[in-house]
C-alpha cells in the first residue's frame, strides 16, 4: 500500500529516489522497499546489523526521518556516487597547472554528484605580472569561465547539472568584477556567487573608512568600505547576486576554529567547509511530529524529536563510513573530522499547526526553542556514539569546548563531551530541502514559510499531453481534513506577504543553535526600496547571522511564480494565443529569412560558416534549419551529419533552446580555445554558441539559462505575457526562489543539485 499523500510525492519517488535498472526498470517497487535499502545500506557497518536496520526503517517510515538526496538515491544501490552532498574543493594555486590540476577534480566530484565550492581569491588579480613569461594575469574570473564550461559537462547522480559556489574575499583587487559579473544574463550561469565579507570590512562600512584591497600584501587600490557594500548592494538588488558571507563570524564560531580555516562553502551556503571538507545532509520533519495539530492542545512531541534526532546521528554517522568519495583527500577529510549536517524540514507547517505566524517573535521563540532540542539532542547522540566507537580523530577536549558555538550548550552536555569526546565535529546544518520536502508530502522546505498553499501544476503524460493536478501544502491539506472548507486561520501567512524583516528574524533565531550555517532566501518585493533592501542585509549582520541571501524579482533572473489559496489555476495558459507545438514535422516553405554567421576557430584553418534559417509561426519567428559550411574537409562528415540532426529536431518543433546547451556542453579533449574574452571547450560549442545568440537576436530565447519567450509544450501560450524563467528539467513556468536556489515546483529540479 502506498503511503504517499499526494501525487506529486510519489511521482517525485519515481523519478529521482526509487532506485531502478539502467533500462528503467524498477527495483524499489514501493517507498517502503526504498526504505529498507536505506535503512540496510546504514546499518551494514554496525556490528549488530539486523537491530539497527530496524531502528533505521523506523525513523525512515512515514517520512519522519529524510536522508538528503544523494543518500535516498543512492544508499545500497551499489552505484559509484558519493552519499555526500557538499564538498569544497582544494585550495587554488596561483600558478596555471595547480589551477588546471584543481579543474579536473571539480569534475571527477561533481561526476559523482556533489556540489563543490570554490574560493577564487587566490588567484591573482587581473593585469597582475606572471614572472616569466612577459605577460599579464587574466584573473580569477576569466578562470571561472573555464570552471562554468567544465560544469556543463558534468551530469550528477539523477541527471542533474552539477552546481557550484564561488566566494572572493571583499578585499580582492577584482571583487568589483566579481560582484557584477552575473549582470551578463550569458556568464558563469553554472555558480552561485558569494562575497565573503570580515569583520573589518563591516567596522569599516558602519564607520564610513576607506578599504584597501590588496592581493600578496601588495595594495592595488584603495577605496571607500561604504562604496564597494553598496556596489554589493546594487548587484543583489538588480539581479539576486552576489550572496554575502560572513566569513571571521564562520570560522569565530567553528567548533574546528584551533585546526581548520574556511573560506568558501558548497553550492547552497548551508555548509562552510576547509580545503577538501565534506559534508552529508539530512533533516527530521517538524511537521509529522505535531500532536492534535489545529488544537488549543497542538504540540510537538519532544520526546520523540529527542529519539528521532538521536537515530538520525546514527545513520548520519554510518554514512561517513558507507559512502564512496571521489577524491582520497576528501575521504581522509571527512574519516577525520566526521562532519554531518542534521537539519529540519516542515518548521513553518509546524507551526501552522501549532497556532503561531510565521515571522512573529513568538514563532522566532517557538523556533529556537525546538532548535536548541535538536542541537541537545543531536550532541548527546554523538558523545553516546564516542563512549561506543571513539570520539572524531583530531577531537582535542579543550579546544573544542573553547569553540563559539559550544559556549551556550547545556552543561550536562558539556561534561559528557569533556567525559567522552565527540563523535561528529559539526553536527547540524539546515540546507535546501525543496525536492525531499515535495516527496514528503509537500511539507514546507527547510526553515522557510509556505510559498503557496495550493497550486496546479501541468504533468506531462506519456502520449505528449498534459493534464492538471492540485498541489496543496502539508498542513493546509490537514487543515482540509479537519474542517473542509473553512477560511484558513490569519495566522496562515506565506513567503509573499511576509515582510524581509520577518525572514531574518527567523533565520536568526535559528542560527543560535545551528553550529553550520543555513540556506534560506529572504523574499523581498520587486517595490522595496534601495534602503531598506540594504536594511535586511545589515539586519542580518547585527542578528548573528552567518549570511544573508535575498531575492527581489528582476530582469535578469526573472519574476518568481506567485499563487493564491484561492487561485483555481496557476497562470499557465491563455485562451486565444497561438498553438506552437507541432506534432508533426512543418513543410519546408520556398523561402526562409535567416542569418549566416562567421566563426574563425583558433586551431582551423578555414573559417565555419553558419546559417540559421527561420520560420515564421504565429507571426514569431523559431528556428527551422541549419547549414554549417567550410572549405576544410576534416570538418565535412560531421558537420553534414549535424545540420541533419539539427534541422530535423527544429522541424519538431517544441522547446529546441536545449540544442544550445548540448553543443555548448561538449568538451574536446585537445582543448578548446578562448574566443572573446571566454573559454570556449570546442568548436561544436562554438557553434553552440551562435545558434544560442541567434536565438537572442530573433527573441526566441531571452538568453542564456533565462528560458524560452513561450512554453511550447503548452496547449495554448499567451505569447505577451510576462513568464519568468522556464524549468530546464521539464519546461514548467514554475521556477521558484527557495533557500537560495531557483527550484521547479511542478518537477522539483534544483539549480544546486
Amino acid at each position: 500500500m502506498s503511503r504517499f499523500s499526494a501525487p506529486i510525492a510519489e511521482q517525485i519517488w519515481d523519478m529521482k529516489y526509487r532506485f531502478k535498472e539502467a533500462d528503467g526498470t524498477a527495483i524499489d517497487a514501493t517507498v517502503e522497499d526504498s526504505w529498507k535499502r536505506i535503512a540496510k545500506a546504514l546499518a551494514s557497518v554496525e556490528t549488530d546489523a539486523p537491530k539497527w536496520e530496524k531502528t533505521f526503517y523506523n525513523a525512515l517510515e512515514d517520512f519522519k526521518f529524510l536522508p538528503a538526496g544523494r543518500i535516498t538515491a543512492g544508499a545500497g544501490t551499489g552505484r559509484a556516487v558519493t552519499l555526500f552532498n557538499c564538498f569544497v574543493m582544494g585550495t587554488i594555486p596561483d600558478s596555471m597547472g595547480g589551477i588546471f590540476d584543481m579543474l579536473r577534480e571539480a569534475a571527477l566530484t561533481m561526476q559523482q554528484g556533489g556540489g563543490i565550492g570554490y574560493d577564487f581569491s587566490t588567484i591573482r588579480p587581473k593585469g597582475a605580472g606572471v614572472s616569466g613569461v612577459a605577460a599579464d594575469a587574466s584573473g580569477p574570473l576569466s578562470f571561472m569561465d573555464v570552471w562554468d564550461a567544465m560544469c556543463r559537462t558534468i551530469m550528477s547522480a539523477g541527471s542533474r547539472r552539477g552546481a557550484m559556489m564561488a566566494t572572493m574575499r571583499c578585499d580582492h583587487p577584482d571583487i568589483i568584477d566579481f560582484i557584477t559579473a552575473k549582470s551578463d544574463p550569458a556568464r558563469l550561469r553554472m555558480f552561485n556567487m558569494s562575497v565573503l565579507v570580515t569583520d573589518p570590512f563591516m567596522e569599516a562600512v558602519k564607520a564610513g573608512k576607506s578599504w584597501d584591497l590588496k592581493f600578496n600584501d601588495k595594495t592595488y587600490s584603495t577605496i571607500q568600505a561604504r562604496d564597494l557594500w553598496d556596489k554589493i548592494m546594487q548587484s543583489t538588488y538588480d539581479f539576486a547576486e552576489p550572496g554575502v558571507i560572513f566569513i571571521d563570524r564562520i570560522n569565530q564560531m567553528n567548533n574546528l576554529n584551533y585546526c581548520e580555516q574556511i573560506a568558501a562553502t558548497n553550492p547552497c551556503g548551508e555548509q562552510p567547509l576547509p580545503p577538501y571538507g565534506a559534508c552529508l545532509l539530512g533533516s527530521v520533519n517538524l511537521a509529522r511530529l505535531i500532536k492534535d495539530p489545529f488544537e488549543d492542545a497542538a504540540t510537538l512531541d519532544v520526546a520523540e524529536l529527542e529519539a528521532l534526532v538521536a537515530t538520525a546521528v546514527r545513520m548520519m554517522d554510518n554514512t561517513v563510513d558507507a559512502s564512496q568519495f571521489p577524491l582520497e583527500a576528501q575521504a581522509q577529510e571527512a574519516a577525520a573530522k566526521r562532519r554531518i549536517g542534521l537539519g529540519v524540514t516542515g518548521l513553518a507547517d509546524a507551526l501552522l499547526m501549532v497556532g503561531l505566524r510565521y515571522g512573529s517573535d513568538e514563532a522566532a521563540r517557538q523556533t529556537e526553542h525546538w532548535l536548541h532540542a535538536i542541537a541537545r539532542a543531536a550532541y548527546r547522540a554523538s558523545a553516546h556514539l564516542a563512549r561506543e566507537k571513539g570520539a572524531f580523530p583530531l577531537f582535542e577536549a579543550d579546544a573544542f569546548l573553547a569553540s563559539g558555538s559550544l559556549q551556550a550548550m547545556d552543561e550536562d552536555v558539556r561534561s559528557e563531551i569533556a567525559e567522552h569526546g565527540i563523535r561528529n565535529a559539526l553536527l547540524t546544518s539546515i540546507a535546501p530541502t525543496g525536492t525531499i520536502s515535495l516527496y514528503a508530502g509537500n511539507v514546507s522546505s527547510g526553515i522557510e514559510p509556505v510559498f503557496a498553499y495550493a497550486y496546479n501544476r501541468k504533468v506531462l503524460q506519456k502520449d505528449g499531453s498534459r493534464t492538471e493536478e492540485e498541489v496543496v501544502d502539508y498542513a493546509v491539506a490537514l487543515w482540509r481534513e479537519k474542517f473542509g472548507d473553512a477560511p484558513l486561520p490569519d495566522h496562515f501567512v506565506d513567503a509573499q506577504t511576509l515582510a524581509p524583516l520577518e525572514h531574518v528574524k527567523m533565520q536568526s533565531a535559528a542560527q543560535k543553535w545551528v553550529d553550520s550555517s543555513i540556506s534560506k532566501t529572504i523574499n523581498c518585493p520587486e517595490d522595496i526600496s534601495f534602503e531598506a533592501f540594504k536594511e535586511v542585509y545589515m539586519e542580518a549582520w547585527d542578528t548573528g547571522c552567518k549570511g544573508c541571501t535575498t531575492y527581489r524579482p528582476n530582469d535578469i533572473t526573472g519574476s518568481v511564480l506567485s499563487v493564491s489559496e484561492s487561485s483555481e489555476v496557476a497562470a499557465e495558459a491563455d485562451t486565444g494565443a497561438e498553438v506552437i507545438y507541432m506534432s508533426e514535422p512543418l513543410d519546408r516553405p520556398n523561402a526562409l529569412e535567416g542569418n549566416t554567421y562567421k566563426l574563425k576557430w583558433p586551431d582551423s584553418e578555414h573559417a565555419i560558416y553558419l546559417t540559421v534559417n527561420d520560420v515564421i509561426v504565429g507571426g514569431h519567428r523559431r528556428p527551422f534549419e541549419v547549414f554549417i559550411n567550410s572549405k576544410n574537409m576534416e570538418h565535412f562528415a560531421w558537420t553534414v551529419a549535424l545540420t541533419r540532426m539539427i534541422s530535423a529536431v527544429f522541424r519538431r518543433g517544441g522547446d529546441v533552446s536545449f540544442v544550445v546547451e548540448e553543443l555548448k556542453a561538449v568538451f574536446d579533449p585537445r582543448g578548446g580555445a578562448w574566443m572573446g574574452g571566454k573559454y570556449i571547450p570546442s568548436i561544436l560549442a562554438a557553434i553552440g554558441g551562435v545558434i544560442e545568440q541567434h536565438m537572442i537576436a530573433t527573441g526566441f530565447i531571452e538568453g542564456e539559462g533565462m528560458g524560452l519567450k513561450v512554453d511550447p509544450t503548452a496547449d495554448v501560450v499567451n505569447l505577451d505575457a510576462p513568464r519568468g524563467k522556464s524549468c530546464p528539467s521539464c519546461g514548467q513556468f514554475d521556477m521558484r526562489m527557495v533557500e537560495g536556489c531557483m527550484t521547479c515546483a511542478s518537477c522539483g529540479h534544483s539549480k544546486c543539485g
